[in-house]
């Protein structure tokens, strides 16, 4: 009958740390590292584990008050698992990893270690967050939907914080593509969308298709000043219009006004303006 060497003997848990993919590493309570396996020294870069002693565990973290959050949970329960850190390679970097540790007593000096494994997520995370991509986005235009605009309404009103709103809708559309077609009536969208987030700022506004033919802004920094300057930049004729002409109705937020509210105030701001641009037409329409 063959023996084998079970994971008490201590040539096969060193073999086990040396070559398991995951990283595995030892710190004090003041986050030195002590010691690690060779697959935690590829994860972060590092060529030696006298290369890493030279750090801390605070050094590698992104956010520490997350790692806060993770010593708190350890000093409360002993043992943290899965928990999500995002850490710094020394090229750089960013990666996404779990972390699972546990606290132990050294039984020599009586001090707290911390014995923990990492798992790095990162291309996990980005798969993610791609398919959540696909999911927030119109597939035609490649603006947000009113699924994203859900989950913006819950974190805007969460933090109370000033917004504005833009709708733009196009002028006879249906017309158009009766006129021209359906698939010269797609790419006047697509060329609508692109006009809009043209004018937008990338990290605060974000352009919506809301319908067939309406697209919103919205608009989270700066909002009322913000806001006015877009609809006046939308309003002046410049290289690069759309085929189509478009309407346009706009409101900042009022105190303690839902995001919803803020949007019927400025679909009642389009109606009015749809009303003012007509009237010359059904003037003239009159007088014949």
């Amino acid at each position: 009958m063959s023996r084998f060497r079970t994971l008490t003997d201590p040539e096969t848990a060193r073999e086990l740390v040396r070559n398991v993919r995951e990283g595995i590493y030892i710190t004090d309570v003041q986050g030195r590292i002590l010691d690690a396996n060779p697959a935690f020294l590829d994860l972060f870069g590092f060529p030696s584990v006298e290369a890493l002693q030279r750090t801390s565990a605070k050094e590698l973290v992104v956010d520490m008050s997350r790692r806060l959050e993770e010593l708190a949970l350890l000093e409360k329960q002993f043992v943290v698992r899965d928990f999500e850190l995002q850490v710094r390679r020394t090229d750089g970097a960013v990666l996404t990893v779990l972390d699972s540790c546990y606290a132990v007593q050294d039984p020599d000096t009586g001090d707290t270690l911390f014995h923990g494994i990492l798992i790095d997520i990162t291309r996990r995370k980005e798969m993610e967050s791609r398919l959540h991509e696909l999911t927030v986005r119109d597939p035609l235009t490649g603006c947000y939907n009113r699924r994203h605009l859900s989950e913006l309404e819950e974190r805007l009103e969460r933090e109370d914080v000033e917004w504005g709103v833009v709708l733009v809708d196009i002028n006879d559309f249906r017309a158009y593509n009766d006129r021209h077609g359906h698939p010269a009536g797609d790419r006047a969208l697509v060329e609508t969308a692109r006009f809009l987030d043209r004018h937008v700022r990338a990290t605060s506004d974000a352009v919506f298709r809301m319908g067939g033919d309406e697209f919103m802004i919205l608009l989270s920094e700066g909002a009322p000043t913000a806001t006015i300057h877009i609809v006046q930049r939308l309003k002046e004729p410049t290289v690069g219009c759309p085929p189509v002409s478009f309407s346009i109705g706009w409101a900042v937020r009022k105190p303690r006004e839902r995001l919803s509210q803020t949007i019927a105030r400025a679909d009642r701001d389009l109606i009015l303006v749809r009303v003012r641009e007509r009237a010359p037409e059904e003037e003239r329409r009159l007088q014949k």
